[in-house]
């Protein structure tokens, strides 16, 4: 049934459960020793982040923040709302966000600028998928799966006014879903 709104499938199940895969076995490499905190962004990292720390074989700890610049729409405004902050102090540790998706780049510039303010000894980005044509401010992922064109995507964690999270790869939404 929601395959019927789906134009196209942009990245697979499996496409994404190989690049968690591969992204894991860079990370334990990367943060072997370090402990870091890894801040899945909610609620769209959370396909993403469960898949991605099964394949991570260091010590991590896992926290979550719930910032929103949507706002049930299909362009990001702009404003940041936390609305969820994270449990931990991270004044002298290793952040990693784990996020569903960077398009404006707005949500994690202002993290990671929050973030280096708080003291943290590092604040790296990854991203299951990266929209650079949407992006209105100057920032990169450190760890990226798939670079995708700028189209309104969904699944895996990916909304359109919170329906679609659950389909179990990425797909570009029909335009006339969202149009109307």
């Amino acid at each position: 049934m929601l395959e019927n709104d789906i134009k196209k499938v942009l990245v697979s199940h499996d496409e994404i459960t190989e690049a968690a895969k591969k992204l894991g076995a860079q990370l334990t490499k990367d943060y072997a020793g370090k402990n870091p905190i890894l801040v899945g962004i909610l609620k769209g990292s959370i396909p993403f982040m469960a898949e991605l720390v099964k394949h991570i074989d260091t010590h991590i700890e896992m926290d979550f923040m719930m910032v929103s610049s949507y706002h049930g729409g299909t362009a990001s405004s702009g404003v940041i709302n936390i609305k969820q902050d994270v449990t931990q102090d991270i004044k002298g540790r290793h952040v990693l966000f784990v996020e569903d998706i960077i398009d404006t780049g707005q949500t994690l510039k202002n993290l990671r600028d929050m973030f280096k303010e708080r003291e943290a000894a590092s604040v790296k980005i990854a991203t299951l998928l990266d929209k650079p044509e949407g992006r209105v401010v100057e920032i990169e992922a450190d760890y990226t799966c798939f670079t995708i064109p700028n189209e309104f995507v969904v699944g895996y964690g990916l909304d359109y006014k919170e329906n679609y999270r659950n389909l179990p790869y990425i797909g570009v939404l029909k335009e006339e879903v969202y149009s109307n």
